[in-house]
């Protein structure tokens, strides 16, 4: 979701609930270029596996950042993958819970304009298989900030060039959204993401056929918002459940926040008897 500019000048995202639309996903959300120098930014999966705190450090890691006991394991990634049937396999699916067993929840992040380079210490101290879906316009020089995230185990997705509404958009202008930030991205991290988030959660028949022909697999909503006055859900039951994909909203300039919006959001998960698995393992 993304802060900054759109009609009327809002800042933020509006929440409201999905309708059953099989086609166009209604608005769901929160009312509200530079070339790669960096290094670090082709580092990936493997440098994350190489960050590992000391034992000692990783015994007190969840009492730093405000947790009443260490955030459970995931378990090892499926075998048969349980997600939702794709009923035109030359079309991306579309998810926003997943199918599964597994006591785990997804934690996932849209625009990029927080970057606070202490939410990178906490990924990295409790281990968070985080994903965060980058806006082009928003990110704007900050790549930097999110290749040191995936350094230390984060994914980086595909939310368009300038976080227009898709629907009504000419397949011209979504291809040119979504395919611009695939190369974007292609260049700062050395891979092309397979994921895809909407703006504001909604999307045509054009859309899904702009982001098969970008290399997209799978479109990627959310059932549970974590928003500054607690968690809101799109549809169904009105707690956390396995496989429910979490948005954790946009900075808001009064509100909590990144690190205490994800904080309160791993207190409700371990309550929940939950704990956060990897997006990207089951799609």
């Amino acid at each position: 979701m993304r802060r900054g500019r759109r009609a009327g000048g809002g800042r933020g995202h509006r929440w409201g609930a999905a309708a059953p639309a099989a086609v166009l996903v209604p608005a769901l959300l929160l009312a509200g270029c530079a070339p790669s120098v960096d290094p670090i930014e082709r580092l990936g999966k493997k440098a994350a596996q190489r960050v590992r705190p000391s034992s000692s450090a990783g015994d007190q890691a969840y009492r730093r950042w405000g947790l009443a006991a260490p955030l459970a394991a995931p378990p090892s990634p499926p075998v048969r993958l349980l997600t939702a049937r794709r009923t035109d396999p030359a079309r991306p699916r579309t998810v926003d819970h997943i199918r599964t067993t597994d006591k785990v929840v997804f934690l996932t992040y849209d625009d990029g304009a927080e970057r606070d380079p202490r939410f990178i210490d906490m990924v990295r101290e409790l281990r968070l298989p985080v994903s965060f879906f980058l806006t082009d316009s928003v990110v704007g020089p900050g790549y930097g900030h999110f290749a040191r995230l995936r350094a230390v185990g984060a994914d980086i997705e595909n939310h368009t060039l300038d976080h227009p509404a898709m629907p009504g958009l000419p397949y011209a202008g979504q291809r040119a959204e979504i395919c611009g930030q695939q190369d974007k991205l292609k260049s700062r991290f050395g891979v092309r993401p397979r994921l895809f988030r909407p703006p504001y959660g909604t999307y045509d028949t054009t859309t899904l056929r702009a982001a098969a022909d970008c290399g997209i697999t799978t479109i990627v909503l959310w059932r549970a918002a974590m928003t500054p006055d607690g968690i809101t859900y799109v549809r169904g039951t009105r707690h956390l459940t396995p496989g429910d994909i979490v948005l954790v909203g946009p900075d808001e300039a009064t509100g909590p926040t990144l690190k205490e919006r994800t904080r309160r959001l791993l207190r409700r998960v371990q309550a929940r008897g939950l704990t956060v698995g990897r997006l990207e393992d089951y799609l």
